[in-house]
């Protein structure tokens, strides 16, 4: 067996080579502030390492099926922040060892949205109304971190595909990935998200959407009109109302004309 030694160490020689040679795509975006760069720190200190290890972030909040409204599921987000402005997050039914993965969530900064061809940014949703809502927490963090890097997620955009449906909470489930990947969407309205989902998670994790809430009133100042915003409206079985501050960018005023 020996003559076949050389050859062996010439291939993983060979495949080291080819794997250093290879080129990744790198997304677009600034170098991470060193307040990014406290806020993943203090993430992996404070936050519950979840289904894999290596991603910094942990997020929890809520997705319609953009075709398919009262298909609704709660998305335990894992995220790495690659620059400023790219994250990328593998979205779980929970946060134990045993939980499914079923889906994946790329955030980008309102920056990179604008730079997306046309036709591209209908798969993005908007996250002001996730944010000033109270829906998406960041568990386990302290109330000024978690708003601190919520901050930082003001005008971001997010697109979304959820590959299983697997009935976490007593939800119809499929018992394999079944089907076509769904494309996810934001609540933006009071009324959209059935109020069973959102408090089953709040007594379940211990928090206060409402309260929550309430904390977050400052950042309505740091929200823009949003693409997307409207891209739901109408479509859910119970009324709605506006989220202050939470604007679809086709009906914001017009910029006053420079003088």
């Amino acid at each position: 067996m020996y003559p076949f030694i050389p050859t062996l160490a010439g291939c993983a020689l060979a495949v080291a080579a080819m794997a250093a040679s290879a080129q990744t795509a790198t997304p677009p975006g600034a170098d991470k502030t060193p307040k990014t760069r406290a806020l993943e720190a203090g993430a992996k200190l404070l936050q519950n390492s979840g289904p894999i290890p290596g991603f910094d972030i942990y997020l929890v909040g809520f997705h319609p099926m953009r075709d398919m409204p009262e298909n609704q599921i709660e998305a335990h987000h894992y995220c790495h922040q690659q620059n400023e402005d790219f994250a990328q997050c593998v979205l779980f039914d929970g946060n134990r060892r045993d939980a499914n993965l079923h889906g994946v969530e790329y955030i980008i900064s309102e920056k990179l949205f604008a730079t997306l061809p046309e036709g591209e940014r209908k798969y993005w949703h908007p996250h002001n109304g996730e944010i000033l809502s109270g829906q998406l927490i960041a568990p386990g963090l302290p109330a000024a971190a978690e708003k601190s890097l919520m901050r930082t997620k003001m005008n971001s955009y997010g697109k979304t595909w959820h590959i299983w449906n697997t009935g976490h909470h007593g939800e119809h489930n499929d018992p394999l990935p079944f089907g076509e990947p769904m494309l996810a969407w934001s609540f933006n309205r009071d009324g959209e998200a059935r109020a069973a989902l959102v408090e089953q998670r709040d007594r379940r994790m211990d928090v206060s959407t409402e309260r929550i809430r309430s904390q977050r009133d400052d950042l309505r100042a740091l929200a823009r009109p949003q693409a997307g915003v409207d891209a739901m409206q109408g479509q859910f079985a119970r009324p709605t109302r506006e989220i202050p501050a939470v604007v679809d960018s086709d009906r914001a005023p017009a910029p006053a004309p420079a003088r």
